[in-house]
């Protein structure tokens, strides 16, 4: 049976980090040992949160490009090409990351790097990433990037180059903290602001003119 990445309410690379930490915080009870059950008992209650995966409400309507991650707004920039907006990931947000809009990913490439604090701006440049590219229905070219922080040291995408996506699908996930670079093209109206909280698959963060 496939597990169903949308409805499952866990991320599926967490679990085995889950399973370790309950299996601990068990044999810590069993034997008596608090010293093992009270601390493994709080982690695997924060592992489960970490690993969380709360379905999402996506909106409808014409030329909405979401948000593909939750966390809070760190950069808005205007570029030559269009704009960069940058969701920074803390280690208390949901790290699924979702499509920010309909169409087909034309090109993922993949980089090695460093682990720098996820919120700073050279991470965008200096850090392990993961670019994928989508050609939207409304014939848009876009850009989300996934950056490794200085806690996250696994970057995983379920997408390939080819894939057709739904507006807010779960494309990948990295696990603790981190960020999500999205380079929207020219014709995109920013709808976010830095310092703004944002939820993935649900906050609309453009608008296609």
């Amino acid at each position: 049976m496939r597990l169903n990445r949308e409805t499952f309410p866990l991320v599926v690379e967490g679990i085995p980090f889950i399973i370790l930490a309950a299996v601990i915080t068990a044999i810590g009870g069993l034997w008596g040992k608090i010293y093992l059950f009270f601390p493994f008992l709080v982690v695997t209650g924060f592992l489960c949160s970490f690993f969380r995966n709360p379905r999402r409400c996506i909106p409808r309507g014409e030329g909405l490009i979401l948000s593909p991650a939750d966390g809070r707004i760190v950069v808005v920039k205007k570029e030559a090409e269009g704009a960069k907006v940058s969701i920074f990931m803390s280690v208390f947000n949901c790290h699924v990351n979702r499509a920010p809009a309909a169409g087909r990913i034309t090109e993922i490439s993949y980089k090695p790097g460093k682990f720098l604090p996820a919120n700073k701006g050279e991470a965008s440049r200096k850090n392990e990433q993961n670019a994928l590219q989508l050609q939207s229905g409304e014939g848009l070219t876009m850009r989300f990037v996934q950056v490794a922080g200085i806690l996250a040291r696994r970057i995983v995408c379920y997408v390939r180059k080819g894939d057709a996506v739904r507006r807010g699908e779960i494309f990948g996930t990295i696990l603790f903290g981190s960020r999500v670079d999205l380079y929207l093209p020219r014709g995109v109206v920013v709808r976010v602001q830095v310092g703004e909280r944002v939820t993935g698959g649900e906050s609309i963060v453009g608008v296609i003119q």
